[in-house]
């Protein structure tokens, strides 16, 4: 579904991101881990257009992305719930989810997804009259999660869902994506907390400094010696 070649990105002389390459099948839950400064962050911008890009190519179901306006390419099928979540703080819960829904002109499409995204998450619709910047920092990232739902995309981009939640949150977001990606949605995750991002993944890539070093299925990076040492510190 998702496929990206020899990609590389720069800010002014800094070179970011060196030749990445990687895949996203369709259905499947990738995770792609590093420490702070690896270029996870800048992978997902480049993919979603928000980052220029010197080389390399961006396919997804074989549209150059490359060649897509920003504002495009959610209408090829591809959301994007950013890091740090960027909920629309006076707006109510629904509201915010009608928003991610804006490309979307049937009104029965939209009552549709909305339904199912109260599905997924039950706690939104009990607080769907709330101002979502009253929300807790759990629910304002079912929220942000909920909205990249709303038009139905072929593939995710998630980019440090755990950020800043207690353990126990933590828990209940991996588990809210574990269940996304039993139903079907197919997920491109970024991650710091490798040991929970491995868990959940068919697949996984490793990025140092711009470059993907490991690659391969979930659960033997996890219990590859150098991995565990460097990300699951063990």
């Amino acid at each position: 579904m998702l496929e990206i070649k020899d990609l590389n990105v720069y800010y002014g002389v800094i070179h970011a991101l060196k030749g990445l390459s990687l895949t996203v099948n369709d259905g499947e839950l990738v995770s792609l881990i590093g420490s702070n400064g690896a270029g996870k962050t800048s992978t997902l911008h480049a993919i979603s257009g928000l980052l220029p890009v010197a080389s390399g190519s961006i396919l997804l179901d074989g549209k150059d992305l490359l060649k897509t306006a920003p504002n495009k390419i959610l209408s090829l099928g591809l959301a994007h719930v950013p890091e740090g979540r960027h909920v629309f703080a006076r707006l109510t819960v629904e509201e915010n989810l009608l928003m991610g829904a804006y490309i979307e002109r049937n009104q029965k499409k939209i009552q549709e997804n909305l339904e199912k995204i109260y599905s997924y998450f039950p706690r939104l619709k009990e607080r769907y009259r709330q101002l979502a910047g009253t929300l807790s920092g759990g629910e304002q990232q079912m929220l942000a999660t909920g909205r990249a739902l709303m038009t139905n995309p072929s593939i995710v981009l998630m980019d440090e869902p755990s950020m800043g939640l207690s353990p126990l949150l933590v828990k209940e977001i991996f588990s809210i994506i574990g269940t996304l990606h039993e139903n079907g949605i197919t997920i491109l995750l970024v991650e710091q907390n490798a040991k929970m991002a491995l868990a959940v993944a068919d697949r996984a890539y490793v990025l140092e400094t711009g470059t993907i070093t490991m690659s391969g299925i979930a659960s033997a990076l996890a219990s590859d010696d150098r991995v565990r040492k460097a990300y699951l510190g063990q």
